[in-house]
C-alpha cells in the first residue's frame, strides 16, 4: 500500500475547512491531478456522500467512486474510494492552531488483485502526486475558501 502523510497550517477557521475539503467535488480546484470532480447525490455532505474523481495518472484518466464513511464536522472527515484496480482512503482531520487551523491529511492507495506488484513503484508516484496536491491546497486556502478558483496559477 502507498501512503502519503502531510500537515499544513491554513488561515481558515475549522469549520471553513472542514466545509470546504468534506466536499470532495472541490478537489478540481486544489488537487492538479484530479481532471474531473462531481457530486453523485444532493442535501447536506454526511456521513455516505458520493463523489466521483476522474484523476490523471501515468498518463491516463481513471475515475473513482469515492464515499464519505467517516464524518465528524468540523474534526474529520474520512474518504474511501474505489474502481476497479485500485482502492484509496483518505482521512482529513482538523484542530486549531493559533490564527487558523492544522490539517492533516493522510491518505492510503491499494493496488487490487495481481497490480500489487506494483505497488513499490506505486508508492513512489504516490509521494509525487500528493505533494502537488498539497502545493495546491496550501495555495487555495492561503486566501480563504472563497478565492476565485481562476486565481490559483498552479490549477
Amino acid at each position: 500500500m502507498a501512503r502519503y502523510h502531510a500537515t499544513l497550517q491554513v488561515p481558515l477557521s475549522c469549520e471553513e475547512a472542514f466545509d470546504f475539503l468534506s466536499d470532495f467535488s472541490n478537489a478540481l480546484e486544489w488537487d492538479p491531478g484530479v481532471v474531473g470532480a462531481s457530486r453523485l447525490d444532493e442535501g447536506e455532505v454526511a456521513l455516505g456522500s458520493e463523489f466521483r474523481l476522474t484523476t490523471r495518472f501515468l498518463g491516463r484518466s481513471t475515475p473513482l467512486r469515492y464515499e464519505i464513511i467517516e464524518f465528524y464536522p468540523p474534526h474529520a472527515v474520512t474518504f474511501r474510494g474505489e474502481n476497479a484496480t485500485v482502492v484509496s482512503r483518505d482521512r482529513i482531520t482538523f484542530e486549531p492552531a493559533g490564527e487558523g487551523t492544522k490539517i492533516v491529511y493522510d491518505a492510503g492507495l491499494r493496488l487490487k488483485g495481481a497490480l500489487r506488484l506494483a505497488d513499490p513503484l506505486l508508492a513512489l508516484a504516490f509521494k509525487r502526486i500528493g505533494d502537488r496536491a498539497l502545493a495546491g491546497l496550501r495555495e487555495r486556502l492561503r486566501g480563504g475558501a472563497r478565492q476565485d478558483p481562476s486565481a490559483v496559477g498552479a490549477l
